[in-house]
């Protein structure tokens, strides 16, 4: 008997071509694009304002050390 007669399938695949069904059910089950478009603009927005916190604490470290007082002479 061989494989095809056995049942096994012509791909080699373990999945036996339950992988493309399997993608497909999980694509009719997510989000419509209007949807993954506003996560995907919420995930930039979000990265932004990490990117302003780093350059904010960029800045601040490149200020150079004011000093907290002077020393004054006292006669």
């Amino acid at each position: 008997m061989t494989e095809e007669q056995a049942g096994a399938p012509r791909s080699g695949c373990a999945c036996m071509g339950a992988g493309p069904m399997v993608t497909n059910l999980l694509r009719q089950l997510g989000p419509d694009d209007e949807v993954r478009q506003h996560f995907r603009n919420a995930r930039v927005e979000l990265l932004k304002g990490l990117r302003a916190i780093i350059d904010q604490r960029i800045s601040d470290l490149q200020k150079p050390a004011q000093q907290k007082g002077a020393k004054l002479a006292v006669d």
